[in-house]
């Protein structure tokens, strides 16, 4: 659909351009002041929302697409100016949803120009049954509930038209002790990331502690360093990078997840028992439709991890070869799948099933925070071996045992949406004593802002 000047009058109505009187200069030469849009046009490059082109002219009777007017709509919802016709502005980006949603950073980037800071977050409590089954004759089966209450931080400042500067904060609350920590380890606060973030035209950087390449399937964690991406997120794009991580083959740092998922403090009942040292990482991969919103997506992916702790891999190597594969088939049906092999000196003399990640997993729909009524649900296996997932963690599937999964989310009201799951799990592998089978329930509600 082409529209010429009545499109930018349309986002003009919008943004009050209809009013009688502007202080606003008009910059285009060839809108002069006599024209009847003139107003409209002086206000709108005043707030930014239309730039027109280099040599100072507006070119008012040349055609536009859709996508350049989402990009005004965008700038519209950014700016936010005075005497904005919200009701107007609503009904314009549900026509141009699609354009919008397709415009993804883009939108972001001009959004964070209405606030130096922005403030997002949540509070989120969580339910969790786990009923362990073992073998060794001793015990039969036992029980392990948890409620976890968490309340989370987000926010990011932006430093220039490039950079911006991104945290996430988290304070855990055992409701099962029900106190206020002052007899115990109940409550734990954490700065779980900090990092600057440099965004450009097909090329970012980010540097700090940041969520770890690859934390979709098998590198569920944060690492402290530096990688660069480059290319289009809806095409080819190819990432660098490296650092140390604390969530990759050490002790301490399963307990420390343990702590997270059972509201424990084995992580500090056990400091200076288990190792605390973290490992190098270095990692490198090419991805096509990182975005994942339309038809083929996937990519190839490679991770050296040298760990420096004394654990069962000592100081040697792990090197993980990774494929992703997917399909999203109409923006409600997606399917995925994934294989990881590890391979290294010390890997190398484990249970081959040990070294070996693989899962499938089918989307349909998802809860949207937006958008009351709104659903999802899914289904997933996974295999889930200890040298080819790093740090991978599931709510319901863990690293060293193979399973399923099945669960559905829920939007009750606007930005309050409900999770349930159910996980059956086995060992991979027997060289363990401990339990061998699991069955997961998972209840989690979100209050989002």
């Amino acid at each position: 659909m082409k529209k010429t000047l009545a499109s930018v009058l349309t986002t003009a109505l919008v943004v009050g351009a209809a009013s009688t009187t502007f202080a606003a200069a008009n910059p285009f030469s060839d809108v002069p002041a006599g024209h009847w849009a003139y107003d409209a046009v002086a206000q709108l490059a005043a707030d930014g929302v239309i730039e027109g082109y280099g040599d100072g002219t507006f070119r008012g009777d040349q055609s536009i697409t859709r996508y350049e007017m989402a990009q005004m709509i965008a700038k519209a919802m950014a700016k936010n100016p005075s005497g904005v016709d919200k009701a107007m502005l609503d009904r314009l980006a549900a026509e141009f949803r699609e354009e919008l949603n397709n415009l993804g950073v883009r939108v972001s980037n001009l959004e964070k120009h209405a606030d130096m800071v922005q403030w997002k977050g949540k509070l989120e409590y969580t339910y969790r049954n786990d009923r362990r089954k073992f073998d060794d004759g001793g015990r039969d089966t036992i029980k392990r509930n948890s409620n976890t209450l968490t309340f989370r931080l987000e926010p990011k400042a932006e430093v220039n038209d490039h950079w911006t500067v991104n945290a996430r904060i988290d304070g855990t609350y055992n409701m099962q002790a029900d106190n206020d920590g002052s007899g115990g380890n109940d409550v734990d606060v954490r700065l779980k990331r900090a990092w600057a973030q440099g965004d450009y035209k097909n090329f970012s950087v980010r540097f700090g502690k940041f969520s770890m390449y690859g934390d979709e399937d098998i590198n569920d964690t944060t690492m402290s360093g530096i990688d660069a991406t480059i290319g289009n997120k809806d095409g080819f794009s190819g990432t660098l990078g490296g650092g140390r991580t604390a969530g990759a083959f050490t002790d301490n740092a399963l307990l420390v997840k343990y702590d997270e998922i059972y509201g424990t403090n084995y992580s500090k009942q056990f400091a200076g028992i288990f190792s605390d040292d973290a490992a190098n990482v270095a990692y490198a991969g090419i991805d096509y439709n990182r975005n994942e919103n339309k038809g083929l997506f996937g990519g190839v992916r490679y991770f050296r991890y040298t760990n420096a702790a004394s654990s069962e891999l000592g100081d040697k190597r792990d090197n993980i070869w990774q494929v992703r594969l997917g399909y999203n088939f109409d923006r409600s049906s997606v399917l995925r799948a994934f294989y990881a092999h590890g391979s290294g000196p010390d890997v190398d003399r484990y249970d081959s099933k040990e070294k070996r990640s693989y899962a499938v997993e089918y989307d349909y729909k998802g809860a949207k925070a937006d958008k009351k009524g709104s659903w999802g649900a899914w289904i997933a296996y996974r295999h889930l071996g200890a040298y080819a997932t790093p740090a991978g963690t599931w709510d319901v599937n863990h690293r060293e045992f193979k399973g399923f999964e099945v669960g559905a989310n829920y939007t009750f009201v606007k930005n309050i949406i409900g999770t349930l799951r159910y996980g059956h799990n086995k060992r991979i592998s027997d060289r363990y004593t401990d339990f061998s089978k699991s069955n997961e329930f998972f209840g989690r509600v979100e209050f989002l802002f």
